[in-house]
């Protein structure tokens, strides 16, 4: 009897574990495999690194891309992207930069302008 019941037990701990852990990791490998077959000329893609950049080139037959990263060309393998940003979120992270520069901008001119109105009272 003590035999069957850890056999049992054995076979209730294999059952779990794949369902704990395998499972979901051929479920995240499959949506990886999926993201990088769709990948595209101009999608906006972030590296494993945490680098940013825009696809350029894909080569199938070498497994590479190659990123433009603000005019820099880097060349990854595929298996380096860590997402795709869809293009209009691409576009809203351009927008958000753009404005960031601008209100850096107004504070470096309003702290000027409070300088040059010390700078006057004395």
């Amino acid at each position: 009897m003590g035999s069957v019941t850890t056999i049992i037990m054995f076979v209730v701990l294999f059952v779990l574990m794949y369902f704990i852990m395998i499972r979901p990791q051929k479920k995240q490998q499959q949506q990886h495999r999926e993201m990088i077959n769709n990948l595209h000329v101009g999608d906006h893609v972030v590296m494993i690194s945490r680098l940013h950049g825009k696809i350029d080139k894909i080569n199938k037959a070498d497994g590479t891309i190659s990123v433009d990263c603000d005019g820099i060309y880097l060349t990854f393998d595929v298996n380096a992207v860590m997402n795709v940003i869809p293009a209009t979120a691409g576009d809203e992270i351009s927008v958000d930069k753009e404005l960031a520069e601008k209100d850096k901008e107004e504070q470096q001119d309003d702290a000027d302008a409070a300088e040059d109105n010390s700078y006057n009272a004395k």
